[in-house]
């Protein structure tokens, strides 16, 4: 069945440890490739049941690379590779005696990936110990986590997702797959570094971009309650029930008659709010008080004929309040998992608050092929993320993992002798120095809110140009509908169009003839209505490529897989509100679009995938992912189980600062640091004066030693010592702390030059506002090119422009405005104001 799936035949070396290396190397071994991981003698330095799930498919050997012998045998797979895979600091595979750029002379076709943890150009942190902790600590992933933190006076808060190393995997991953493509057209490789830093940075970009000025009519009642305490000096103390009034009512978590709670997740939609109205019985009765539904919501607000509407976020604290008692009212009157049924088949979003461990085990997540059953060999049947992305024609083959293999060298050299792909490609005489690995292919985007537009905005960054097809009408308020574009609509033509009329219809399909890729997020319900079936895309042009992602989706159809949703939906429904807040305060994790921008680098990949396929096999994959398997690589640690698996340990609430003792935050004279200590450190750490005797001290001791000792003294002594030492550690930084030293003027270029970090300020920005966001600068191929994509346009911006490229003239253009078939623009701003 292996033989069927995309990448097969490819040969892999993965010399990875921990997460990000071998979770690519993952990807591609369950997409079809030969994947030889090598651990050093004594097995892997990260001594965790996770590693059953990140060595899966694979052929798992033991190298010592200080040995003459097994540094020959680890040329050797290396001379027969497609791709090699390491994720270590910067230099130190050279020094183990495999020097990635002489192989890579010796092979031209050859593709290297490092994903260190810091830029190998960072001259401050290259060296550093590089943990996820040490990572997160660094970019303000423990700082920046969110209003309800904020309001409550957590800071900082620690997270156990490895959300580094799973946007760096991701991206990573995507990285090999076009690459690979390249290498069908001009048989050249590349070598590609991914910093788990600067891909942080990235899946963090809502959090950090900063539009200053923004109007009041955007700000919530969280945000305003926090800039009201600031200003009189009182203190950041609210309760977690105290909260809850602070939260939007389609924007929140209800108690329900089993005890249990469930998630609500629609605001911003008009449809969805009424729908949630209405399935709780108190749709008639709130318009009856005078709820308010104005028609236009991007005219300026002191346009509007009501001080607000339904289907629009945030509400008036006097409305939430008054929706929010009501809707309390009927939660209790059923069981967390009734609702979340009524819901799903009423085209709601929402889902009940449930552990990891229910996730797993749950009965659609096993069916649909989110999860899946592997016997491993240590373990024995275990439960385990199923495919990160698939296609629809493979499935079934997709949902065929099989274990990781424990062998010697000589089953290793026996796989990749049967294959090597790489030894069968000449160098093109016309190689473009600056080639982009994307240039000439077209997308048809139909996506809304951020995964969906956020895997389109991806591709622009390698020279695919993306035309973003919207309806004339929006369905989104402009908070989610204009406010999430200027990060996912980067790079783009936007064409306003009705798509559904006997007039829309031709355009559509003149425009899809044109594309080598159609994408959308919805679960495929919907796909029918909106003329989107593989029948009528294939008679349209047989070559498209067809790519979805949606919530709940996966490999095989289940119970939930038309449900509809949001991040927040699976955050909910997978355990990390529960790991986040706690079980009887559950809570979003903080980090806005958490899963929605990896689900989107996810798509992309699996695009990605789909080019190469097409290009070597002529085969027309149609690539699928969701926000559901997105969520099992951020909690790989936990989205596994098995029998006789020991309880769960993870940390989890607001009071959590860390694992234990020696992996914990602590504060110093002059701020926090988070040291991330092993056992294997301890006796370095008893070399430090300070710490002398602590090899002795029970858990409590240890840490009581070192709260005392840290705060004695500020970070820059603490962090010098430990550095010397090799001991992981970092100091806390916020995201707005690094957005202000390492931002520039907007300049056309992609940021590589800063390190690990790096933003442009675009002072002229499309929308009139200053706005300073992230770089696209965390994959950095050595040949390839990665383009500074145009910012995001108004939308309808180019509506004249695309009809015009197909052959409309402006008299025909302006008759199809005129009807309403078109349209240039939703609203005269850019930003509602």
């Amino acid at each position: 069945m292996r033989n069927a799936l995309p990448f097969s035949g490819l040969n892999v070396v993965d010399f990875g440890q921990y997460v990000s290396g071998p979770a690519v190397a993952m990807i591609l071994a369950d997409l079809g490739a030969n994947v030889v991981h090598v651990d050093p003698p004594n097995g892997p330095l990260w001594k965790h049941s996770a590693n059953a799930v990140l060595n899966r498919n694979k052929t798992n050997i033991r190298l010592d690379l200080k040995s003459g012998l097994d540094l020959d045998r680890a040329l050797s797979l290396c001379s027969q590779a497609d791709v090699i895979i390491e994720n270590f600091r910067p230099g130190t595979m050279k020094k183990l005696g495999i020097d990635l750029d002489t192989l890579r002379e010796t092979t031209p076709s050859l593709i290297t990936l490092s994903l260190p943890g810091f830029a190998s150009n960072d001259q401050l942190r290259k060296q550093w110990k590089a943990t996820e902790a040490v990572i997160a600590a660094s970019s303000g992933a423990f700082t920046d986590m969110g209003y309800n933190r904020v309001l409550m006076g957590c800071d900082p808060s620690f997270s156990p997702l490895t959300l580094g190393s799973a946007y760096a995997t991701m991206l990573a991953a995507s990285g090999v797959s076009l690459a690979l493509f390249e290498r069908e057209k001009s048989g050249q490789g590349d070598h590609i570094e991914v910093p788990v830093a600067a891909a942080l940075m990235e899946g963090l970009s809502y959090n950090s971009i900063n539009i200053e000025g923004m109007p009041e009519r955007y700000h919530t009642m969280r945000e305003k309650e926090i800039t009201r305490r600031r200003e009189a000096g009182l203190p950041m103390d609210v309760t977690y029930d105290e909260l809850q009034e602070y939260l939007d009512p389609f924007y929140r978590t209800y108690k329900c008659k089993d005890g249990r709670y469930f998630y609500v997740v629609c605001p911003s939609h008009r449809n969805h709010a009424r729908r949630c109205l209405e399935l709780a019985g108190i749709y008639d009765e709130l318009v009856a008080e005078g709820l308010p539904d104005v028609e236009n919501l991007y005219l300026p607000h002191s346009q509007w004929e009501a001080e607000t509407s339904i289907g629009v976020y945030p509400l008036p604290a006097n409305w939430a309040a008054k929706i929010s008692e009501k809707m309390k009212r009927v939660f209790i009157t059923k069981t967390s998992e009734e609702w979340g049924k009524l819901f799903g088949e009423g085209g709601i979003p929402g889902a009940p608050h449930r552990s990891t461990q229910e996730w797993v085990n749950a009965p659609y997540s096993l069916e649909s092929g989110l999860i899946v059953e592997v016997n491993d060999p240590e373990y024995g049947v275990m439960k385990q993320p199923g495919p990160l992305v698939w296609f629809e024609e493979l499935g079934e083959e997709l949902c065929d993992i099989e274990p990781r293999k424990f062998a010697e060298y000589q089953d290793a050299e026996r796989l990749f002798s049967q294959a090597g792909l790489h030894r069968n490609y000449e160098l093109s005489p016309n190689v473009e120095p600056d080639r982009q690995w994307l240039k000439g292919v077209r997308v048809l985007d139909l996506t809304n809110v951020i995964a969906g537009p956020h895997s389109t905005a991806f591709l622009s960054r390698f020279g695919a140009e993306v035309i973003k097809l919207d309806p004339t009408k929006p369905m989104y308020d402009p908070l989610i509908g204009v406010f999430f574009s200027y990060l996912s609509n980067i790079g783009k033509k936007s064409l306003l169009l009705d798509m559904l009329t006997d007039e829309g219809k031709p355009i559509f399909e003149a425009l899809v003839k044109t594309c080598d890729i159609v994408v959308i997020n919805a679960p495929s319900r919907q796909v029918e209505p909106l003329g989107l079936n593989e029948e009528r895309l294939k008679a349209i042009n047989p070559d498209v490529i067809f790519c979805r992602l949606d919530c709940l989706g996966g490999p095989k159809r289940g119970e939930k897989t038309d449900y509809i949703g949001y991040d927040d939906i699976i955050q909910a429904n997978s355990g990390i509100m529960t790991r986040f807040g706690g079980a009887e305060t559950p809570e979003e994790h903080a980090h806005l679009g958490t899963l929605d921008v990896n689900c989107g680098f996810a798509a992309g990949l699996a695009m990605s995938v789909a080019l190469y396929a097409r290009a070597k096999t002529g085969q027309v994959l149609r690539p699928r992912t969701s926000l559901s398997s997105t969520t099992n690589l951020a909690q790989i640690k936990y989205s596994h189980d098995y029998e006789g698996a020991p309880p769960r340990d993870e940390p989890s609430g607001r009071e959590a600062l860390g694992y234990d003792a020696l992996s914990h935050f602590y504060q110093t004279h002059d701020g926090w640091l988070y040291l991330d200590a092993t056992e294997a450190d301890i006796n370095k750490l008893e070399m430090l004066e300070e710490l002398r005797g602590i090899s002795t001290c029970d858990e409590a001791g240890r840490k009581a030693m070192l709260a005392n000792q840290f705060k004695r003294k500020p970070n820059d002594v603490w962090l010098n010592k430990l550095s010397q030492l090799d001991v992981a550690a970092a100091q806390t930084r916020s995201i707005e702390w690094l957005r202000k030293r390492y931002s520039r003027p907007q300049d056309g270029q992609v940021g590589f030059d800063s390190g690990s970090y790096a933003f442009s300020t675009h002072d002229e920005h499309p929308s009139g506002y200053v706005t300073t966001m992230v770089d696209h600068y965390s994959i950095r191929p050595k040949e390839a090119k990665i383009i500074a994509a145009p910012q995001t346009e108004r939308f309808g911006r180019s509506s004249r422009r695309v009809l015009g490229e197909l052959g409309f003239g402006e008299s025909d253009i302006q008759s199809l405005i005129d009807k309403g078939i078109v349209s240039d623009g939703w609203s005269e701003e850019f930003l509602p104001s």
